[in-house]
């Protein structure tokens, strides 16, 4: 097995320049911008197809975001799959349901634990949907369109992670 894969933790400039290399593929091959959002937008008509069947297809929204497998979901399946194999060959693996500087700020309740992040991916869900687009769609992807909107997004992602951060957790972190 190739020695970087069973690594914990990858070196950050190699990884960026993977994602710029990835970015540019995507952009010879699809014309399209690499980015996640979609994909969640497409899997909520996926699931509400299974429910209520093909009027989902006659909806505005789903007319113009088809609730179909492309490849964007197909990136974030390789995203989650990939984030398992890495923990998994580098041997850092574990189920975690309550993080320590999550327990050392909030106590130990894995329901107020998975009730936070619920309600955490409820807001980023919507963000990204409102904003036209994710951290990966507007910041990279956006950034290296150099277009002054990508540029601006990463800016307030780093400022709104960090004071989310510090009020979160203070100076623990």
């Amino acid at each position: 097995m190739i020695s970087f894969l069973t690594m914990a933790e990858w070196s950050p400039y190699a990884v960026g320049i993977g994602i710029g290399l990835l970015s540019c593929v995507a952009f010879l091959l699809s014309d399209k911008p690499i980015g996640c959002s979609t994909a969640f937008a497409r899997t909520s008509g996926m699931l509400e197809q299974l429910v209520r069947g093909r009027s989902v297809r006659e909806m505005a929204y789903y007319r113009q975001f088809l609730p179909e497998v492309d490849w964007e979901w197909m990136l974030v399946l390789g995203v989650v799959l990939g984030s398992l194999l890495s923990a998994l060959f580098s041997g850092e693996f574990r189920l975690e349901w309550v993080p320590s500087l999550w327990a050392a700020s909030y106590g130990n309740d894995p329901l107020t634990r998975v009730l936070v992040a619920l309600a955490g991916g409820i807001c980023l869900g919507f963000g990204a949907r409102w904003a036209g687009g994710c951290t990966s769609g507007h910041g990279i992807s956006g950034t290296l369109q150099l277009a002054v909107s990508g540029w601006l997004a990463v800016a307030a992602f780093f400022a709104s992670g960090a004071l989310v951060a510090l009020l979160l957790y203070g100076g623990r972190c």
